[in-house]
């Protein structure tokens, strides 16, 4: 078990977002163990994050040195997102925070999680799929991992609305929520078990409850204003920090 109260966030995308998103965010981590005994990171904290063995990006430095100092506090369970899949074994052995690349389960009193990025499950790009798949394979790790940061930083620079969901067009992100909502609510009713489904990378905050005492939750885009929520076993909230 995780804990009783679960904080969740994601698609905070640091690095592609004005210096305020970040402070914000710095005083949320700090304000954490007020709003819960536990965190989900769920997909693209940053927007981009690649973990060399020796190298980390200097623009996660002060929200990683702050999650350390939170770790200590309270268990933190990131999952990584189609910006931010490529952690290797930093955040495990230096912040011991629990890392998944694709998907993470764990029980919220005695419910139980299932928190899952969403890329790759309901595009609307066949750019976004493609990409889903390529930045997936061991053979485009290994590539980056032989670049000198300086260049494969430089690349990202240029690239980086390839990497995902970057549209603006409302009516592709709804669509893509409602196709989410969907998918969740099929795997609600295809494995009773589950009480809880999280999903992001839409930047759509999302609560249902198709049967009783199970849900479905996304909490929004950080970026967008703060947005994040809150669980346990009896139920969800959509917050925003303020």
């Amino acid at each position: 078990m995780l804990g009783h109260q679960l904080v969740i966030l994601a698609d905070a995308h640091l690095g592609a977002t004005p210096p305020p998103v970040e402070e914000t965010l710095l005083a949320f981590l700090e304000a954490v163990p007020s709003l819960g005994d536990c965190l989900l990171i769920n997909g693209d904290l940053f927007d981009f994050w690649f973990a060399y063995r020796r190298v980390i990006p200097r623009r996660g430095f002060h929200v990683a040195a702050e999650l350390r100092r939170l770790r200590k506090r309270v268990p933190i369970v990131m999952v990584g997102g189609n910006h931010d899949r490529w952690g290797e074994d930093f955040w495990r052995d230096d912040l011991d925070i629990r890392f998944e690349r694709i998907e993470a389960r764990f029980s919220i009193g005695r419910r139980l999680v299932r928190a899952v990025h969403g890329d790759g499950l309901t595009e609307q790009r066949w750019t976004a799929t493609l990409m889903y798949h390529i930045t997936r394979q061991s053979a485009t790790i290994a590539f980056w991992r032989a670049l000198h940061p300086d260049v494969g930083y430089w690349f990202v620079d240029h690239m980086s609305r390839g990497l995902g969901y970057t549209t603006r067009k409302p009516a592709l992100l709804d669509r893509a929520a409602e196709r989410q909502r969907e998918w969740a609510e099929r795997q609600l009713r295809d494995d009773p078990s589950v009480g809880l489904i999280v999903l992001g990378h839409t930047h759509r905050p999302a609560l249902t409850a198709p049967f009783r005492g199970r849900q479905y939750l996304n909490p929004g885009a950080w970026l967008d204003g703060g947005k994040y929520a809150v669980a346990t076993e009896e139920g969800c909230e959509l917050r925003t920090f303020v």
